[in-house]
């Protein structure tokens, strides 16, 4: 049975059915301005299996939920000026990159009523980002979140391959060539 499985595994891996791990140094390699604080790793790190409340009391979900795509994973909180200005450029990218490769994922870590939370959101003008929580901050933990905000960039496999502490310009070039390449590299 074991050599089924192995065989079977062979020919999807040399059929591409199973999407080989991308590259990320041509990706590293556009960093420019706020982006050069965009650290990518050698290797891609596991991440955290701790469950976060999806926004609106819909439950809860894992990262492992999101996994088939890249995932630009952004803690933030209400309280967070930095956040505040960061959050419509995180929308921007979701609307200019977001589907069936590439999502903006959003969760707000530590105290953050789903009232303030809206009223944030409602402020900021954002529509098409996720309002999910990480109250009792078991996510942010597991991940090294000490400071907000901080964003992850997840592989296809779930696996961090880079890390941002602060807010960032995600609406310049930088960024969105940044995620062109990563998406492109996964294609």
């Amino acid at each position: 049975m074991k050599k089924i499985v192995v065989a079977a595994l062979y020919i999807a891996l040399s059929m591409g059915a199973i999407p080989a791990q991308a590259d990320t140094t041509a990706a590293a390699a556009l960093r420019e301005g706020d982006m050069r604080k965009l650290i990518f790793h050698d290797t891609p790190e596991a991440t955290s299996k701790a469950e976060f409340e999806l926004a609106d009391g819909e439950g809860t979900a894992t990262l492992a939920d999101f996994e088939g795509k890249h995932v630009l994973l952004n803690f933030w909180a209400t309280w967070c000026a930095p956040c505040r200005h960061e959050m419509p450029m995180l929308s921007e990218l979701q609307t200019e990159f977001g589907g069936d490769a590439f999502e903006v994922l959003t969760i707000a870590t530590g105290r953050n009523s789903p009232a303030a939370i809206s009223k944030f959101f409602d402020e900021t003008e954002i529509a098409n980002l996720p309002r999910h929580q990480d109250p009792k901050q078991q996510l942010a933990a597991q991940m090294g979140v000490f400071g907000l905000p901080i964003t992850v960039i997840l592989d296809p496999t779930g696996k961090e391959v880079a890390r941002m502490r602060g807010d960032a310009d995600w609406s310049s070039e930088s960024a969105k060539a940044i995620i062109a390449e990563l998406i492109g590299a996964n294609s």
